[in-house]
């Protein structure tokens, strides 16, 4: 059984015979205005479900397709935005570190520090992570295996944090592709950590449009019903209320419009499952 990992100032915890938890916002911090009011909608959601909510954004997209991309405001100015998420709301909020020098400031405002995929095996990464106290979150690189996250987790848990959390955000399958392999929600939590399924970058196309990334968003929902029937303790999706518009992952991610939708087949789907 998965061990419970707790964000005590906000009672978050993730774990099974838990509410799950709702990890949602746009992909990058493109505005202050734009993130709060995604949260607000989100916040209202998923109090009206009995959801515990945390907010997402980037300050940095370090791994965008090129180099003339939208990257975000920046550390100063994204956790700025993610202050005043916290300040207006009252939820937890969870961002991107790339680089170890990047975790302490962070942990200043975020509550839960997460790593990227690309970036899962850093082990200077993790280990300043680590050392925050926060709750991190992983996710599975599109190159490793489920069974492999344990080494990484316990880069996190012998730097003295067992905060953690692993996320599925799908695996690479040839070029520009993605494919989820769902037996990867069950070894991951056997592992002995909350498992969080990202159902918005599982139907990403890596690089597909040449100069950034595509997606399939229409595979959203049913991958993320499966997913809970399956068994998840948390959810993480990316929203938008214009994703046409959206400076990074549109292509990929759900209209704000749809979460309350998805989010109560989600909800109930799991409880069905009772996993």
């Amino acid at each position: 059984m998965a061990r419970k990992v707790v964000a005590a100032k906000y009672g978050i915890e993730f774990g099974k015979g838990l509410p799950l938890v709702v990890i949602a916002g746009p992909c990058v911090a493109e505005s202050r205005e734009l993130c709060l009011k995604i949260a607000g909608e989100a916040v209202e959601v998923c109090a009206e479900l009995g959801l515990p909510y945390v907010f997402k954004a980037s300050f940095d997209k370090a791994n965008r397709t090129s180099i003339k991309s939208f990257r975000g405001p920046g550390m100063s100015e994204g956790l700025d935005m993610l202050a005043a998420v916290k300040e207006k709301y009252g939820c937890p909020v969870l961002t991107d570190v790339h680089e170890p020098w990047q975790c302490a400031e962070v942990a200043e405002v975020a509550d839960i520090l997460q790593i990227p995929a690309f970036l899962c095996r850093q082990t200077d990464l993790l280990v300043a992570a680590a050392r925050t106290g926060r709750i991190i979150n992983i996710k599975k690189g599109q190159f490793v295996a489920p069974e492999d996250m344990r080494q990484v987790a316990e880069k996190v848990k012998e730097s003295g944090n067992c905060s953690i959390t692993l996320t599925e955000r799908g695996t690479s399958f040839g070029y520009h592709n993605l494919v989820v392999d769902f037996r990867s929600l069950v070894i991951m939590r056997q592992l002995g950590y909350p498992v969080i399924f990202d159902a918005t970058h599982s139907v990403q196309l890596p690089g597909g449009q040449g100069t950034c990334s595509g997606g399939n968003r229409e595979y959203v929902a049913p991958l993320a019903r499966a997913a809970a029937a399956v068994g998840i303790d948390g959810i993480f999706l990316e929203t938008h209320p214009e994703p046409e518009k959206a400076l990074s992952d549109g292509a990929n991610s759900l209209p704000l419009a749809q979460l309350k939708s998805l989010l109560s087949v989600v909800k109930e789907i799991r409880n069905a499952a009772d996993c």
